[in-house]
C-alpha cells in the first residue's frame, strides 16, 4: 500500500473528555485527508468513559461503519497497533481543578486552571501521567507519534524536554487558532486558514507580530488594532450567540491588554497576569469555571450522551457542526501523515526561535510540522516588555519541573513566589501548604 493509499489507527487518551464526541465527529468529516482504519479511546476512568464511548460507537457506526471502534481501560490494548495518540487527560478530573481555582481565590489570588498556582498545580499532576502514555506509546507502538493538548502544555512540554527528550511527542495547543478564527472574522476573511501570523511567546502567554491576508499578503495589523482598541477579540451578534458569559468577558478584557502593548496583539490569557487584582475582584471563589461547566457543558455532553444511547440513533445531535478545537487537531495529524510542511503552533524548546531567549526555554512559535516532526519558525526579537514577562514566567515553568524531578517543597514554593500573579512568598506559601494534602494522591512527596 502507498503512503497515499495509507489508512491510520488513532487513540485518544483520555477517551471520556466532553471533547470526544466532537473530536470524533471532526474526524468523520475529515476521512478524505485523514483517513482511518481504527479509532479507540482509552481512560483510567471506566465508568466515565463508558457514558461517552456507547454514544461514540453509535456515531460510528452510523457515519464510518468503515472505522473499527472500540474503548478500553488496558493500556496494551488501547496503545497496540496505533499511529498517531492524542493525548487529552485531566489527572484527577474537575475535583481538582475546583481546588486549583478555589485554593487560591482563598487568598486573593487568582484562580485558573492554566495561570498561576492553579496551572503550577495542574501542570505537576500532569507529568507522570503524560510520561506513563509516552512510555505506553514507545512499548506498544513505537512509529506512533503523540498530539498532546493535555494542561498546564507548558510544564508538561518542560518535562518532556528533560524526561522523554527523544519521544515522537508534539505538545499543542489551540488558543492562538482559537483567537485567529475570530481575526479572520474581524477581517472579513473565513477562518485561520486565511492568516499568515508571526507570533512567540509561551503557552497561554504570547502576542502577534503580525498577522497578514495568506492570499494576498495584505497586511491586517491596522484593521484588527482599531477592532481590538475598541471590543477586545468580542465579535457579537451570531458569531458569540453561543458564547458563555465568562468567556464573553476574557474577549473583551482583550482591549485593556492590547493598551499596555499596542505594538502586538495579545493572547486572551494575558490578563490574568496584567489584572490579576481585577481577576480576582471579578471573581466568585464560591463559583468558579468549573461550577459553569458543570452546570452547562458537562451536562449538556453527558445528557446527549445518554440521549444518543437510549434512542439508538445519534441523528440530530448536537455536534453537527465541528469545534475548531478538534478541527485543528485533525490538520495537524494531516500535516505529519502526508509530510506537508504546513505551518502550526507547537510547545518546543526555543532554540533560537525567539533570538533573544535562552535555547532551553520551551516557547509557543508557529513551527513547519511534517513527517519529521516540527521545526521552528523564526520570529525575531522578544521586545524589552514581553522578554520580562517572559523570562519571569518561564522560570516559574522550569522550577516546577525541578521541584517534581527534586521532590523539593522549596522549588515548587520558589514557582509559586515568583509567578506574578502572586503578591508575595507568605501568601505562596499558604496557597501551597493548602494544596499539598489535596495533591497528594497526585504529586510526589515535597520535602
Amino acid at each position: 500500500m502507498s503512503e497515499k493509499d495509507k489508512r491510520y489507527s488513532v487513540v485518544i487518551a483520555g477517551g471520556g473528555s466532553t471533547y470526544t464526541p466532537g473530536f470524533v465527529l471532526s474526524l468523520i468529516a475529515n476521512q478524505d485527508r485523514f483517513p482511518l482504519r481504527k479509532l479507540k479511546f482509552y481512560d483510567n476512568d471506566a465508568e466515565r468513559q463508558k457514558k461517552i464511548g456507547d454514544a461514540c460507537a453509535i456515531i460510528m457506526k452510523e457515519r464510518a461503519p468503515q472505522i473499527e471502534f472500540s474503548y478500553t481501560t488496558d493500556p496494551k490494548e488501547a496503545f497496540t497497533d496505533v499511529d498517531f495518540v492524542m493525548g487529552s487527560i485531566r489527572v484527577g478530573k474537575y475535583h481538582m481543578r475546583e481546588l486549583d481555582e478555589k485554593i487560591p481565590l482563598r487568598y486573593g489570588v487568582n484562580g485558573q486552571e492554566t495561570t498561576g498556582p492553579g496551572g503550577m498545580a495542574y501542570g505537576m499532576r500532569s507529568i507522570p501521567a503524560i510520561i506513563e502514555i509516552i512510555d505506553w506509546m514507545e512499548k506498544y507502538s513505537p512509529n506512533a507519534w503523540m498530539i498532546n493538548y493535555t494542561n498546564t502544555i507548558a510544564i508538561v512540554a518542560e518535562a518532556c524536554r528533560r524526561l522523554r527528550p527523544n519521544a515522537k511527542v508534539i505538545n499543542i495547543c489551540d488558543m492562538p487558532v482559537e483567537i485567529m478564527t475570530r481575526m479572520a472574522k474581524i477581517c472579513g476573511l473565513n477562518d485561520y486558514h486565511d492568516l499568515d501570523v508571526n507570533y512567540y511567546g509561551l503557552n497561554h502567554f504570547g502576542w502577534w507580530k503580525e498577522v497578514r491576508d495568506k492570499k494576498t499578503g495584505k497586511d491586517l495589523m491596522p484593521l484588527l488594532k482599531k477592532h481590538i482598541s475598541e471590543n477586545g477579540y468580542w465579535i457579537g451578534g451570531e458569531f458569540d450567540k453561543e458564547t458563555e458569559t465568562s468567556w464573553a468577558e476574557t474577549f473583551k478584557k482583550a482591549k485593556d491588554c492590547y493598551a499596555l502593548d499596542p505594538e502586538t496583539l495579545p493572547n486572551t490569557y494575558m490578563q490574568y497576569y496584567y489584572f490579576p487584582q481585577y481577576e480576582v475582584k471579578n471573581a466568585d471563589p464560591n463559583h468558579t469555571r468549573t461550577d459553569e461547566i458543570r452546570e452547562y457543558r458537562q451536562k449538556i455532553v453527558f445528557g446527549e450522551c445518554a440521549r444518543i444511547v437510549k434512542a439508538g440513533t445519534a441523528k440530530g445531535n448536537i455536534w453537527e457542526a465541528n469545534a475548531e478545537h478538534s478541527n485543528y487537531i485533525v490538520d495537524i495529524c494531516h500535516a505529519i501523515a502526508y509530510n506537508t510542511h504546513e505551518k502550526f503552533f507547537a510547545n518546543i524548546p526555543n532554540n533560537g526561535a525567539i533570538a533573544n531567549i535562552d535555547s532551553d526555554s520551551i516557547v509557543e512559535v508557529p513551527c513547519w510540522f511534517g513527517a519529521d516532526g516540527v521545526q521552528p519558525m523564526a520570529t525575531g526579537m522578544a521586545g524589552r516588555f514581553q522578554k520580562g514577562l517572559i523570562e519571569e514566567q518561564q522560570a516559574c515553568e522550569k522550577l516546577v519541573v525541578d521541584a517534581y524531578e527534586q521532590h523539593s517543597y522549596t522549588k515548587m514554593w520558589q514557582a509559586f513566589a515568583l509567578n506574578k500573579t502572586v503578591p508575595d512568598a507568605s501568601v505562596a506559601k499558604k496557597i501551597l501548604d493548602d494544596m499539598i494534602p489535596e495533591n497528594k494522591p497526585y504529586w510526589p512527596e515535597l520535602n
